[in-house]
């Protein structure tokens, strides 16, 4: 099976945010607000090479009309978004953010990161997963 160069790409900038959400977390620990660590992230993401936008806007539309806007704590090159919590637990509330995020932004991956607790938590939210052109016509041979 093939695999596609624009996943490996992401999964690669995904692990290099996770690495950086993991040294927020260990310098600054738990207990701030999401605020300090949407700065403190931005900083290492800045000191990492990464690009990353605070507080990204993204446009909702409904039939063709803009009907509000929707903001993503940090928008990674363009690429990646990056939803913050400093909560309890993560619950379905949270999933249901991210996966609005990426379909307002159009992108396909958002990392869900709570800081609340000692060790970080994060979850990976990945919208409307396409196959690959290869894999579709394998999958319909074998279904065919």
């Amino acid at each position: 099976m093939k695999t596609n160069r624009n996943n490996l790409g992401l999964d690669s900038l995904t692990d290099r945010v996770l690495s950086a959400v993991f040294e927020v977390s260990g310098t600054l620990g738990a207990g701030f607000l999401e605020r300090v660590y949407e700065r403190a992230l931005l900083r290492e993401l800045g000191l990492r090479g990464i690009e990353a936008t605070a507080q990204a806007s993204f446009a909702v539309t409904y039939k063709g009309r803009s009907v509000g806007e929707y903001f993503a704590y940090l928008l990674v090159e363009n690429t990646l978004v990056v939803e913050l919590k400093c909560a309890d637990r993560l619950v379905d509330q949270d999933n249901a953010q991210c996966l609005n995020h990426l379909q307002a932004s159009g992108a396909t991956v958002c990392l869900l990161v709570n800081f609340q607790r000692p060790k970080v938590e994060w979850k990976r939210i990945v919208h409307e997963f396409q196959m690959t052109a290869p894999l579709e016509a394998a999958v319909a041979q074998m279904t065919g």
